[in-house]
């Protein structure tokens, strides 16, 4: 099966450019059933998605990337389609993900850079169809976490009094998203999915790819993706001072109102980024366990560290992090049941 798709991809490539020469050399994965692949041709690089419509169906990524392209931002151009075999021809971005080139010393230019482009994003982009990030959504999400992290992870069976401690935490964190405006939510708007772009190129940086799950949710949860980042960790202080200084800028383009001010709007960050964070817990182990793929576990401590260092600076959560707290004990997360 693999084989035949394979040969397909490279087929319907050397039709669509008309050069039986070409070949695919693999680009990367993600943590879907889409993966990329790159060529070369008259003197410019290709990459073709490869998205099985059974499995991953292209047709979303492609209207929300005619969307993204609309309002401004740099999504990658797309050369050719083929949505019944869920083959995409789309212009390469390259390689230079936001998260080798973070240090303290490009950090405040590419998160300006970022979170320019996500206000222009938030601004422009629109909701007009996008199917809401409502109650039942985010609480499914919520759910992953006791299944795959407490459950699978860490063989835990909560009893009831700690499942109501679940349920009442997870109720603070969705009556928090619900209180808030709602924008275009990329969803996954982090380090491995902004890319450097060459200064001489059309658009500014970044490139922004893996949008296919946009939906119309709370205008924190983006910020949160990207400065409280699943695979990069900056100092708290830090933190809040970029979180505030895009609460000025939402202020000044109209999408928040002078009620909310710096103690509210860390509040919905803090709590977003939480929701976000044990959601993450989840997926991970279950893309561990279920999916196989291996190297998610390694990146568990940071968005255990998130979760327990948020919850705990909420008085309504601390018996969520105390309860996780005791639960994670000081084992290594990064190792898998069979390991341990």
């Amino acid at each position: 099966m693999t084989t035949d798709r394979a040969a397909e991809r490279l087929a319907w490539l050397r039709r669509t450019l008309g050069d039986d020469s070409l070949m695919l050399e693999n680009a990367s994965a993600d943590a879907s059933f889409r993966s990329y692949w790159r060529t070369h041709h008259a003197s410019r690089s290709w990459v073709v998605m490869d998205s099985p419509p059974a499995l991953e169906d292209p047709a979303p990524w492609l209207a929300l990337g005619q969307r993204l392209a609309s309002a401004g931002l740099h999504v990658p151009e797309v050369r050719a389609a083929d949505l019944e075999r869920g083959f995409l021809l789309i212009e390469d971005l390259g390689t230079r993900m936001y998260l080798p080139e973070l240090s303290n010393a490009t950090v405040d230019r590419l998160y300006d850079d970022a979170l320019a482009a996500l206000l222009r994003m938030q601004s422009a982009c629109g909701i007009d169809g996008l199917a809401p990030y409502d109650r039942a959504f985010l609480a499914r999400e919520l759910a992953i976490m006791p299944e795959w992290f407490l459950g699978r992870h860490l063989g835990v069976t909560l009893d009831d009094d700690e499942l109501a401690t679940l349920d009442g935490a997870f109720a603070v964190l969705l009556d928090n998203a619900l209180a808030q405006p709602t924008v275009f939510v990329h969803r996954d708007f982090h380090s491995r999915n902004l890319l450097v772009i060459d200064s001489d190129a059309p658009l500014r940086s970044p490139g922004i790819i893996d949008f296919q799950g946009a939906l119309a949710g709370p205008i924190t949860y983006d910020l949160a993706s990207l400065l409280r980042d699943c695979y990069i960790a900056w100092p708290r202080e830090r933190v809040e001072a970029w979180a505030e200084g895009y609460r000025v800028q939402l202020r000044q383009a109209g999408l928040i109102d002078e009620a909310v001010d710096t103690a509210t709007f860390l509040r919905w960050f803090d709590l977003t980024g939480l929701q976000r964070h044990i959601k993450v817990l989840g997926i991970f182990c279950r893309l561990h366990y279920r999916d196989g793929k291996r190297g998610y576990l390694g990146d568990l401590p940071r968005v255990f560290d998130y979760v327990i260092d948020v919850a705990a600076g909420y008085p309504a959560l601390q018996p969520l992090a105390d309860l996780l707290a005791s639960y994670a004990g000081d084992r290594d997360l990064t190792r898998a049941v069979a390991e341990a």
